[in-house]
């Protein structure tokens, strides 16, 4: 027993550091026997949820087989999703024997005829017909069919089109061009073709810019539905995009490797497609005094160098110029062309996943051993007067003037400090879009707070921004007599820029005390961007709420803080929601019927 407290404590202690992102876990037995595969919107928290008391019995057997656990980040959860799948076929572990696995996800089906039909279906069939996804979200792909029958309607017919006097009723109700009674020429309905094709490419920047275009009009003439129905396409299109990284239909073998570093710290990943799936990831670090270039040939000679059973038909590396590495594989290994820098949209997006496991591995490692050398170098950098153990950041997001919001968040010697993380809804721009007068307000509400209830100060103050950003940041400290350093990054040139200073500072990547100003710069980001879209979702909930007879936005309010959702409302009993909301039984089930229908 003292045994197994130890190492149920190890293991808490390890998913500590666990990033707080999705991916896929991997536990592993005492013969390094995989046992099971899991999917998690946060790893952190799910791998956590294990081995907390009171599991049920099947759990904790579970629990008392891992002697090793793995994981991979993915960009989302749908990524996890199918990379989950894909290791559950190729693996077969003892613990997902009851995971519902036989069927295969959906893809949509343009056929090989002259005037082809689109279609979703579970069967690929290898006569001349365009593909594209697979999509795990079946609510999706309907949502991506919709889109398409209302842009670009084709055919609905199925097997061979036959001439028609009149055309049937998918003509009337604008779902087909009815080519059957001539409707449309031939060189028309190849345009929408290329149209549709384009579309689930992913090349779609223009379309997207319309829609959102569309949806703020809807938005602003209170026309919230419809503004609803529009985000979901818009959402449907960028979920595409997504899952065609993940799963494709190329089977060439292919590696994608990612690296990061941080001074003398590098973490390298490895991602393996395998027959057009996504199979697994190989992380690996190394201290190399050297440059990047030369870090990343040697790790490619010791990676694929003698004993290893399998090269892929191609390896994608970053932007790093590896010269020797074609020779290399020329000599080596009888490969004369096998390394790629990532030129398709694909290719890049695997290859950017791979990086991102790179740099969450970076992180830990540096984590681990402690962020004070960093912090050290950004004091002489920047010629703070203390060490910048304390940072706070601010970062304002707004859509298109509306719900505009600022976030601080606080860093300790250069990790996260989440309990002092806050949330700043701004007070002062009645609808305007002016990011310099946002700061202003957000940095004056949070420092006036400081002074007046003798909170601790940071060591430093970050802004999501350039010289603009900064100044008005500055003018609120100087007004309120406080002497805190104070500094902004900007996005896309990754510059630093100092109150008083005209030339910002330029350091080059992966200098550990730019790192530190990055995941700073980024967690503001994330933060702001994720309570903007919380207050836009409540507003939509909100107003659907009150077109119900006998529910105004107090009560609607009420519901929504209550029970988080319309589908979180929806699933509560009548008697509860009446109880809550302060109103009679019978608006409650009329409410009940009205998020039925919604939510169908």
């Amino acid at each position: 027993m003292k045994d197994n407290k130890l190492k149920l404590n190890d293991f808490k202690n390890m998913i500590k550091e666990f990033p707080p992102s999705p991916g896929i876990y991997i536990m592993k037995n005492r013969y390094k026997e995989i046992i099971y595969v899991g999917k998690a919107r946060n790893l952190k928290n799910r791998v956590g949820s294990y081995f907390n008391t009171g599991k049920d019995i099947k759990t904790t057997f579970l629990v008392s087989q891992i002697f090793s656990i793995e994981y991979t980040v993915t960009e989302n959860e749908y990524e996890a999703l199918l990379l989950e799948n894909n290791l559950i076929k190729q693996w077969k572990p003892r613990f997902n024997i009851d995971l519902k696995d036989g069927k295969s996800y959906p893809v949509i089906r343009i056929t090989n005829e002259k005037y082809p039909r689109v279609f979703r279906t579970r069967t690929v069939v290898e006569d001349g017909s365009s593909y594209f996804g697979p999509f795990p979200d079946v609510k999706s792909i309907d949502r991506y069919i919709e889109l398409i029958d209302k842009l670009f309607p084709v055919r609905k017919g199925k097997g061979k089109m036959k001439k028609r006097e009149s055309p049937c009723l998918y003509y009337h109700i604008r779902r087909c061009p009815a080519p059957c009674v001539d409707y449309i020429s031939l060189d028309e309905y190849k345009v929408r073709l290329r149209k549709i094709k384009s579309l689930l490419s992913g090349k779609t920047l223009m379309l997207e810019k319309d829609l959102k275009k569309e949806m703020l009009e809807a938005s602003a003439e209170l026309d919230f539905e419809k503004a609803a129905e529009i985000r979901d396409s818009i959402e449907a299109i960028s979920k595409l995009n997504v899952e065609q990284r993940i799963v494709d239909f190329d089977s060439k073998s292919r590696d994608y490797i990612g690296t990061a570093y941080s001074g003398q710290d590098f973490s390298f990943a490895v991602m393996q497609m395998r027959d057009g799936k996504l199979l697994g990831r190989d992380i690996f670090r190394s201290v190399y005094a050297g440059d990047p270039e030369d870090g990343l040939t040697e790790f490619i000679i010791q990676y694929y160098g003698t004993g290893r059973k399998e090269l892929p038909e191609k390896i994608f590396v970053g932007d790093l110029n590896v010269p020797l590495l074609k020779e290399f594989f020329r000599v080596d290994k009888k490969k004369d062309n096998i390394l790629f820098h990532a030129k398709e949209k694909r290719d890049k997006s695997v290859l950017k996943m791979s990086e991102e496991n790179a740099k969450i591995d970076l992180d830990k490692l540096l984590m681990e051993k402690g962020n004070i050398p960093a912090l050290e170098e950004l004091k002489l950098l920047l010629n703070l007067p203390t060490l910048p153990r304390r940072i706070e950041g601010f970062d304002i997001a707004q859509l298109n003037g509306q719900f505009t919001v600022a976030s601080l968040v606080s860093f300790k010697d250069g990790n996260p400090d989440k309990k002092n993380y806050r949330r700043i809804k701004m007070k002062s721009l009645d609808g305007k879009i002016d990011d310099f007068k946002s700061i202003s307000e957000a940095v004056s509400r949070r420092y006036t707070r400081v002074i007046n209830e003798n909170l601790e100060k940071p060591d430093l103050i970050l802004i999501d921004g350039g010289k603009g950003q900064v100044s008005s940041a500055y003018s609120v400290l100087q007004a309120l007599d406080l002497d805190i350093p104070l500094a902004g990054l900007a996005k896309r040139e990754e510059l630093i820029y100092l109150p008083g200073f005209d030339k910002p500072v330029d350091l080059p990547e992966g200098n550990p005390a730019l790192r530190v100003l990055q995941y700073v710069r980024d967690e503001t980001h994330r933060f702001a961007t994720n309570y903007n879209k919380t207050l836009r979702k409540s507003r939509l909930s909100l107003s659907s709420l009150e077109s119900v007879p006998g529910i105004g936005e107090k009560r609607g309010l009420k519901l929504i803080k209550s029970f988080g959702s319309l589908q979180g409302i929806y699933e509560q009993r009548a008697e509860d929601i009446a109880s809550t909301a302060g109103i009679n039984i019978e608006i409650a089930e009329t409410l009940k019927a009205f998020l039925s229908e919604k939510l169908k």
